[in-house]
């Protein structure tokens, strides 16, 4: 029997259940009426913000086809991935940038205190990406972020690069959509995007667990960010809580699709009109299985609050503003080693 590191034993209630249910009903929702009509028909428009608008609501989670990013570069993505992870542990720490695990390589990451069973590459949309210094709310200091090189696979910073462009489309053409279906500009949210944006995409390598009864390969947590679009491959192990009995259930793997979901900013900015769900990835004993999110992030010096437009005294602001990039430097350095307390959540900032 192999002995069973303790840094990846989650606590009794986060074990995942070995029986697992299937997640029917997390709406996928077509956008070629956005995607691909030259001509917008504004009814097919107003159908499809009805849809998000509902998918927001009761999931926090939905899928999109006909999303417009080419087939042949998610696969070359997927590809590179296998690739780099295939590699020896010796060479893909030679692009660990350094202890803070962003970007580069590492395999350390904790969720809510608990090592998770993965492996993880990061790179920045941004290179550099400026964020603060520390995360004193008092410390005015910048200091930037930059981009490992790596040399294997062949061409691989500019298969991210490109990949990363077609993910920033996607965001913004769904951001117009959120923003419509809460009832603001549809260019509400851009302004925060458009300078300095921290957003970066995420290749995970989940290999083989001899326990999947007692490890995940990513504890159980809400996204801190705006947006997150995932490639998931064929193999899944995505759980989501469901809302309605507060269940996990296992998102199918849908060929081409990318799963959507809001994130703690979208939570704040429409003062809890969209709820940033939990959700967690499961791991197997015989299959090891790949996964790409891009983590859609605001500029470092925006201030996440409720929009003023939604809040009225019947409506009331349920937050107190913060700082995303302090938020984000004070998340990310309890992410990569255990802490003492627990980490940053968006609830911390919930007002009275």
């Amino acid at each position: 029997m192999e002995e069973v590191d303790q840094a990846f034993i989650q606590n009794p209630e986060n074990r995942p259940k070995l029986s697992i249910t299937q997640a029917e009903g997390i709406p996928v929702i077509n956008l070629s009426p956005i995607i691909h009509n030259t001509v917008q028909d504004s009814s097919a428009i107003q159908a499809l913000v009805k849809e998000i608008s509902s998918a927001c609501k009761e999931w926090g989670f939905f899928q999109v086809t006909n999303h417009g990013v080419p087939p042949t570069l998610r696969l070359k993505m997927e590809e590179a991935s296998k690739m780099f992870f295939a590699q020896s542990l010796e060479d893909k720490k030679k692009i660990t940038t350094d202890d803070t695990g962003l970007p580069g390589y590492h395999d350390t990451e904790h969720t809510k205190n608990v090592r998770d069973w993965k492996e993880v590459f990061d790179f920045l949309s941004n290179d550099p990406t400026l964020v603060p210094l520390n995360s004193d709310e008092h410390d005015d200091q910048v200091t930037y972020w930059t981009n490992p090189s790596p040399q294997y696979p062949p061409h691989f910073k500019v298969i991210l690069k490109e990949y990363i462009k077609e993910m920033e489309k996607l965001a913004f053409t769904l951001l117009e959509l959120i923003a419509l279906s809460l009832g603001v500009e549809a260019k509400r949210f851009e302004e925060f995007f458009i300078k300095d944006q921290t957003s970066f995409l995420r290749l995970n390598h989940y290999p083989p667990c001899p326990y999947p009864h007692l490890a995940l390969g990513a504890g159980p947590h809400k996204d801190s960010g705006a947006l997150t679009i995932l490639a998931q491959d064929e193999v899944g192990g995505l759980e989501v809580k469901r809302k309605t009995d507060q269940q996990w259930v296992l998102v199918k793997p849908t060929p081409d699709a990318y799963i959507i979901n809001v994130g703690d900013v979208i939570q704040v900015w429409s003062n809890d009109a969209y709820e940033s769900v939990e959700h967690r990835a499961i791991v197997s004993t015989e299959k090891e299985r790949f996964s790409i999110p891009f983590f859609l992030f605001p500029g470092y010096d925006a201030e996440v609050k409720p929009f003023e437009e939604l809040i009225n005294e019947q409506n009331p602001s349920k937050y107190r503003p913060y700082k995303w990039g302090k938020f984000l430097v004070h998340r990310k350095d309890s992410n990569i080693k255990k802490q003492d307390v627990e980490n940053l959540q968006i609830y911390h900032y919930k007002l009275p």
